[in-house]
């Protein structure tokens, strides 16, 4: 059996799958038009990702286990640095006691590839057609009797002038059937940097939103950061325009998935995490305004204690402190005591009066 059989059945699906929405989007749109192409390769996209979605779930849910068991992971490699048998052995374990698969989160992009090889070899099968060469075949189900007559039309697609089947580095052959060399370069640098572009902020909102600070994983997020866009940037001057718009068209996907998860089931302790708390707290303050009647519920602030003054007691001062002024004018201290001895009527001391002859 021919090891390649798969990617004959992933020719076949993938060209079965834009011919049916070639004759969807025919309902509407010109047949012959390269738009109508253009959307039946992102209906393939969106039929495609969809059917990754558990696939996509299983790589969220990798990807955080990865994350919270990354300490126990250093911890046996630290412990059993010199045996690499037990040190397999015991990751294992702890990879099934925590349901982690390692390689879940790379099952999407793994099993895209195949996809998108077979969506490259139909569309080149479609650039090599020719009506006139009795060696040409046609890609997949542009062979069968039902779907012939759409290869001769999507050879003939264009958008902006340029044919789907055209790529960069071969511009100047699309000369031959009357198409511009430069306005396929032009097209195929810019969605080049479209496609890196979506990558590169796919991976760093998955940095920036739902990374926990302090992750020891971010080190070697932060790489693919840079390197995934680096790759497909070298290797789309290779790629067809309908390729480099089916890894566009995925990327956006991606970006919007990856959105709508981080939203509602965040990272803990990632920023994502925080602000999904603060939507939960705000949307059950709504819950108890309506209950009430429209009428925000207060927060309860907690009472400030009392703070009770304390009575400081006078200090005594000395006799020669107590009246300053009197004392620098020569006065006595006590007033009270000067009055009586000058008119003799202290009560305590009274003077008697001296009889008088009659």
């Amino acid at each position: 059996m021919d090891p390649l059989f798969i990617l004959d059945w992933l020719r076949i699906a993938v060209s079965w799958i834009l011919v049916q929405f070639h004759s969807l989007f025919s309902l509407v749109l010109d047949p012959a038009s390269g738009w109508t192409w253009t959307l039946s390769i992102m209906g393939l996209v969106v039929v495609i990702r969809i059917l990754l979605i558990p696939l996509f779930v299983k790589q969220i849910k990798s990807m955080r286990n990865m994350q919270l068991i990354h300490p126990q992971i250093k911890e046996i490699q630290k412990k059993y640095a010199g045996d690499r048998e037990r040190q397999s052995q015991e990751m294992m374990k702890l990879y099934r006691e925590t349901g982690t698969n390692p390689l879940a989160s790379c099952l999407p992009i793994l099993l895209q590839a195949p996809i998108f090889f077979a969506l490259f070899q139909v569309l080149q099968g479609i650039a090599m057609y020719s009506p006139d060469n009795p060696q040409s075949d046609a890609p997949g189900v542009f062979s069968w009797d039902q779907y012939f007559p759409l290869t001769d039309q999507a050879h003939n697609a264009s958008i902006f002038g340029v044919p789907l089947y055209g790529y960069f580095m071969g511009a100047a052959e699309v000369a031959a059937d009357g198409f511009s060399p430069t306005a396929t370069r032009i097209l195929s640098f810019i969605l080049i940097i479209l496609m890196s572009g979506t990558t590169f902020l796919t991976q760093r909102q998955l940095i920036v939103k739902n990374t926990a600070p302090g992750n020891p994983m971010v080190r070697q997020q932060k790489i693919l950061l840079y390197v995934f866009p680096l790759i497909f940037a070298v290797t789309g001057i290779n790629f067809p325009i309908g390729v480099l718009i089916y890894w566009f068209t995925t990327n956006v996907w991606t970006m919007g998935q990856q959105f709508y998860v981080i939203r509602n089931n965040p990272q803990p302790g990632s920023p994502a995490f925080e602000k999904w708390e603060a939507r939960k707290k705000e949307k059950a303050d709504r819950k108890a305004a309506r209950k009430n009647g429209g009428v925000a519920v207060a927060e309860e602030v907690p009472e400030e204690p009392e703070v009770v003054p304390v009575r400081q007691q006078p200090k005594r001062q000395p006799k020669s402190k107590r009246n300053p002024k009197q004392k620098s004018a020569g006065k006595p201290a006590n007033p009270t005591n000067n009055t009586n001895s000058t008119n003799n009527t202290n009560p305590t001391n009274p003077v008697k009066p001296t009889n008088t002859p009659k």
